[in-house]
């Protein structure tokens, strides 16, 4: 990544943030997901908590019923989070640190997420 380069999350970040309930199930998820062409959703519990294309493969995967089981069955709780004001250099680094390919961004609530799609259409 450029030393140089000094983009902020906040220009690159997708929204408008899409959500979904934690009792929504899987079915619904990828649903949503797949509509909208993005590949995660805040959960909106009240913790920060996350629902990835990976979580609801891996449920699929292990034979798990897409209209029985719930989000709040396969969501990551306890999310990392950035904030708009953060330069990408700082995300690319929190990505491989944590090993995730989403963070939500956050300023007083939810404001998008960058992904790592994001970061790497921002470096080509």
């Amino acid at each position: 990544m450029d030393p140089n380069d000094r983009t902020r999350v906040s220009e690159i970040m997708s929204t408008p943030l899409e959500t979904i309930a934690p009792d929504a199930s899987i079915r619904e998820a990828a649903k949503r997901m797949h509509e909208k062409g993005i590949s995660a959703l805040v959960v909106t519990t009240s913790s920060r908590a996350i629902v990835t294309q990976s979580d609801v493969i891996a449920a699929v995967g292990s034979g798990r019923d897409t209209d029985e089981t719930v989000v709040a069955d396969v969501m990551t709780e306890n999310v990392e989070t950035v904030t708009p004001d953060l330069l990408m250099e700082e995300v690319a680094a929190m990505m491989t640190m944590y090993g995730v390919k989403h963070l939500p961004v956050v300023d007083d609530d939810y404001v998008g997420m960058v992904s790592s799609t994001d970061v790497t259409a921002h470096l080509s």
